[in-house]
C-alpha cells in the first residue's frame, strides 16, 4: 500500500522503516531536508513540500501525520485539507485533543476528505516491537487502512492468548483496535497516557521509600531489586523492564534532575473524569506531582512555614539526604 508520512522525528521516521520493511511504499516529507534525504537513502519516495507529496501519491491517498500536537498539526490538517481531494484519507498519529479530532473530521469531510485519529503508542523502540494502534474513524476508513496498522502494529509475539475471547475483535490481539468514530482513538490513547502517569508515580514513590529507609536500618540494593521484581512478579511490566536498565546503568540515576514534563494527555484525561463524574484519585496525584517537579520550595510552602511558625512557634527543619 502506498502512504505519505509528514513529520520524520523518533517515531515518524522508525514508522516509515517498520512500513517499508513491510512492503510498503512511503513518500516522506519532513521540514527537516536532512531527516527526508536520510529516508530517501533507505528507499522511501522524498519530497519538498505538502504539494509535492499530494502530487506524488496516487489517489486515494492517504497521508500520515505524526508531528506535535497543538497548532502544528492543526496548520498541517488545514493545509492538506486545502490540497486533498474527495475520498482522501488524512490519519493524525500523534496526540492530539480527541475535541480536535472532532473538529478535524468535521472540516475536512466538508471537503469530501476522510479524517482517522490513531493513538500511538511505542515510542522509540516500536521500529523493533511494533506500535500498539488505537484508531478512530469510519469503519469503512479504517477498514481501507488495515493492512497500514496491520504492519505497524506488534503481532501475537510471544504473548499466551487471553482465555473466552471467542466473539471479540481479534485486531486486539495483533495490537490494533477500531475504538469508534473520530476523536475515540485519541480517547482511548489518552486515557492510556494518564494511567502510564499513575504506575510511573508508583513506581517512583515505592523506590523513594525503599532508597529512604536508612533510618529504619536497611541499605537497599534499588538496581538488584528493580532485576528480581521483573522476575515472576506481579507489578513486573515494561516500564519496570526501563527502570531496571537505567539503574544498571547509573544506580543512584544521578544524571537526571527530576525534573518531570507532561506532554498534555494526563491533564485531559482528569477533565474527561471530572465531565464524566469519575473519582480519578490516583492519576490526578501523579499529575500533579510532575507540576511540583518543576519548583523549587513554592510560595504556597513559604506560607505554611508561615503559618506554623506563628501559631506553634515551630521552626523549619532542612533534611539532607532525603529526597524531595
Amino acid at each position: 500500500m502506498q502512504i505519505g508520512m509528514v513529520g520524520l522525528g523518533r517515531m515518524g521516521a522508525n514508522m516509515v522503516r517498520r512500513l517499508m520493511a513491510g512492503g510498503h511504499q512511503c513518500v516522506v516529507y519532513d521540514q527537516s531536508a536532512e531527516r527526508v534525504l536520510e529516508l530517501a537513502a533507505e528507499g522511501a519516495k522524498e519530497s519538498a513540500s505538502l504539494e509535492h507529496m499530494v502530487r506524488a501519491l496516487d489517489a486515494p491517498r492517504a497521508i500520515w501525520i505524526m508531528l506535535p500536537a497543538g497548532k502544528i498539526t492543526d496548520g498541517v490538517v488545514t493545509q492538506l485539507g486545502n490540497l486533498l481531494a474527495t475520498g482522501d484519507i488524512v490519519i493524525d498519529g500523534g496526540n492530539t485533543h480527541y475535541v480536535d479530532d472532532v473538529r478535524h473530521a468535521k472540516e475536512l469531510g466538508q471537503r469530501g476528505v476522510e479524517f482517522v485519529d490513531c493513538g500511538t503508542s511505542g515510542g522509540i523502540w516500536g521500529l523493533e516491537r511494533g506500535y500498539c494502534l488505537m484508531i478512530g474513524a469510519k469503519k469503512e476508513t479504517y477498514q481501507h487502512l488495515e493492512p497500514i496498522f496491520r504492519t505497524l502494529a506488534p503481532g501475537p509475539g510471544k504473548i499466551d492468548r487471553t482465555p473466552n475471547r471467542e466473539g471479540l475483535d481479534p485486531a486486539a490481539e495483533l495490537g490494533y483496535l477500531y475504538c469508534g468514530p473520530a476523536g475515540a482513538g485519541h480517547f482511548v490513547k489518552m486515557v492510556h497516557n494518564g494511567i502510564e502517569y499513575g504506575l510511573m508515580q508508583a513506581y517512583a514513590e515505592g523506590f523513594d521509600i525503599m532508597r529512604n529507609a536508612h533510618d529504619l536500618g536497611y541499605d537497599f540494593p534499588l538496581p538488584d531489586v528493580a532485576e528480581v521484581w521483573r522476575r515472576g512478579s506481579v507489578v513486573s511490566s515494561w516500564l519496570l523492564d526501563l527502570t531496571a536498565a537505567a539503574m544498571a546503568q547509573n544506580h543512584d540515576l544521578s544524571e537526571f534532575t527530576g525534573y518531570v514534563e507532561d506532554s498534555g494527555e494526563g491533564r485531559w484525561t482528569i477533565e474527561a473524569a471530572i465531565q464524566t463524574a469519575v473519582p480519578c484519585q490516583v492519576l490526578t496525584a501523579a499529575l500533579y506531582t510532575r507540576f511540583r517537579s518543576r519548583l523549587e520550595h513554592s510560595f504556597g510552602e513559604k506560607m505554611l512555614s508561615a503559618m506554623r511558625s506563628g501559631f506553634g512557634g515551630h521552626k523549619e527543619t532542612v533534611t539532607t539526604g532525603a529526597s524531595v
